[in-house]
């Protein structure tokens, strides 16, 4: 038996000449016999030139499938779809769009604060949309923007049988965004809808869920009825009051104003109500933003 020995290099040895090799003349002299190859060395030559001959064939295949030659590299066929420029944006795409657009509503008694809620750009002069109830019987409005630029507001116009108001800020940020306004006549149950807002002073909070019901009739606290609502499920609390409802495709479609709760703790439980852009526009008067 013969021991296995780490690789190194191979010399070539050749047999003793074999008949019927082939003859070569040189020069003037007698015929000569050129040495041959032993069988298991033509063996391993032959193996070589062919598993070379294969690994050349395969580069060269691979190199004109990958668009080598070409200038420009050839698309690779995908197992999965690839998200499409025109698709359906994500959560995450919808709230960094819409958030320049939301503004904290804090409703001023004197030097304090004594209500905050939620509000949108809902127009390039910088009418901002929000709940009645948020600045009702306030002293004084403040507006803050995204951008953290404060700023006194008064109420341009109001519906409180719809719990809606319109405010003109005194001053504008810098850069201005006008939430893009969406059609509610649109939304199906089902669909999915997003919430930003500042529940429980956590401020331009995201939370999503699906339209639950259409043409939903809420109670206010003192008895009065709020009409036409859209239903849904994406958490909201105290705070979120005047922010926006959108769609998927991040188009503001409802203003929230109120909650379901058969307690008296006031919080989320599942249930959450918002008036329709068309409704909430026309209560607010003024120009609307752009329509996707």
């Amino acid at each position: 038996m013969r021991r296995e020995e780490a690789p190194r290099d191979l010399e070539v040895q050749f047999d003793a000449p074999a008949q019927g090799d082939v003859l070569a003349q040189g020069g003037d002299g007698p015929p000569r016999r050129l040495p041959g190859f032993s069988p298991s060395v033509r063996r391993r030559v032959l193996l070589g030139a062919a598993a070379f001959l294969v690994l050349a064939m395969t580069a060269y295949i691979a190199f004109q499938a990958g668009g080598g030659g070409a200038g420009t590299a050839k698309p690779r066929p995908s197992a999965s779809p690839s998200l499409s420029a025109s698709g359906p944006p994500t959560i995450a795409q919808v709230y960094a769009a819409v958030a320049p657009s939301v503004v904290t509503i804090q409703a001023m008694n004197g030097e304090t604060v004594a209500a905050t809620g939620t509000g949108v750009v809902a127009s390039a002069q910088g009418i901002i949309l929000t709940a009645f109830h948020v600045v009702k019987g306030a002293g004084g409005i403040q507006v803050i923007f995204a951008d953290g630029t404060k700023t006194a507001a008064k109420v341009a116009q109001s519906d409180p049988a719809l719990d809606i108001a319109a405010l003109a800020p005194e001053g504008l940020p810098d850069v201005l965004v006008p939430a893009v306004i969406g059609n509610s006549d649109r939304l199906a149950v089902g669909n999915t809808v997003i919430a930003v807002g500042n529940q429980l002073g956590l401020t331009s909070s995201a939370t999503a869920g699906v339209v639950s019901g259409l043409q939903r009739t809420a109670t206010n606290p003192d008895g009065t009825k709020l009409t036409g609502l859209i239903q849904f499920d994406a958490a909201v609390n105290p705070g979120s009051s005047g922010g926006p409802l959108l769609n998927a495709k991040g188009e503001t479609i409802a203003i929230v104003v109120a909650l379901a709760n058969p307690t008296s703790a006031g919080t989320f439980v599942g249930v959450g109500f918002a008036v329709p852009i068309g409704a909430a526009l026309g209560a607010g008067g003024g120009d609307q933003a752009p329509q996707q």
